[in-house]
């Protein structure tokens, strides 16, 4: 079943490894997602430098060259995870677990709990 538009498994804060493009091999913290696009801002890389010109009133826009990150595609990136000391790249697995919870009234139910795991160990993210 191909995968919908909008869902991704990475997630803000999580530390990835770029793995295709002109900055393969480069780690980041994911800044933000894109999720109607699937893409993320991963920060120090795809650095792009935007001209920004004076505003009239001086103060607030002085105007020059600004070095910020662009958005790449979520298929560019994989999550780092450590395995014995060691950063490796892991892809996102979904586990869910069973979990009681309780009414406001005090009786408990059982419910499930979605978590992301690490394909390669099997541990949660």
């Amino acid at each position: 079943m191909p995968k919908k538009s909008g869902t991704v498994s990475i997630k803000k804060g999580d530390q990835v490894r770029v793995i295709a493009g002109k900055d393969k091999g480069v780690e980041g913290k994911v800044i933000e997602v894109v999720t109607d696009a699937d893409r993320v801002i991963v920060e120090g890389v795809n650095r792009i430098k935007r001209h920004i010109k004076a505003g009239q009133t001086g103060g607030s826009n002085t105007g020059g060259i600004i070095t910020s990150e662009a958005s790449i595609h979520v298929s560019n990136v994989a999550l780092i995870v450590e395995v014995k000391g060691k950063k490796v790249t892991t892809r996102i697995g979904f586990r869910r677990d069973e979990v009681t919870k309780t009414r406001p009234d005090g009786s408990t139910y059982k419910a499930y709990r979605s978590v992301r795991i690490a394909k390669k160990t099997g541990e949660e993210i």
